[in-house]
């Protein structure tokens, strides 16, 4: 068993094309010897977003504080909050925005890619503002 104190795990800023002001820690991973999953948190803060992007594996995610929009294929913008899960399918575009005055919080359960190599594919298409 591995027990990591979360507060003690760097963020390293989200230096990827379409993010704004995102920072990301590894919770658990493959440096602690997670073979299968990957447990990320997620801090956007006001104004920012992740990237439009899709990939080619599921994820789960549990807002932990604030709340923003989720963005769908479909360019349909869902109001998220703290308390609420999101499940992403593969292959679906996707995107996290924080359109509040306070930090956006959430952690982020995908299969470990250590083993499995994927590009993560920004979308074409136009960032909103």
């Amino acid at each position: 068993m591995k027990i990591n104190k979360n507060s003690t795990i760097p963020a390293v800023k989200m230096e990827m094309d379409g993010a704004k002001d995102v920072t990301m820690k590894v919770l658990i991973g493959p440096k602690d010897g997670s073979q299968n999953i990957i447990m990320r948190y997620f801090r956007i803060f006001p104004g920012g977003h992740t990237p439009l992007h899709e990939h080619n594996f599921e994820h789960i995610i549990k807002v932990e504080k604030g709340n923003g929009l989720a963005i769908d294929e479909n360019g349909k913008e869902h109001k998220i909050t703290e308390g609420q899960s999101i499940f992403v399918e593969s292959n679906k575009r996707h995107q996290f925005r924080n359109n509040s005055s306070e930090p956006f919080e959430f952690t982020c359960a995908i299969l470990n890619q250590e083993a499995i190599s994927y590009p993560l594919s920004p979308s074409p298409c136009p960032q909103k503002p």
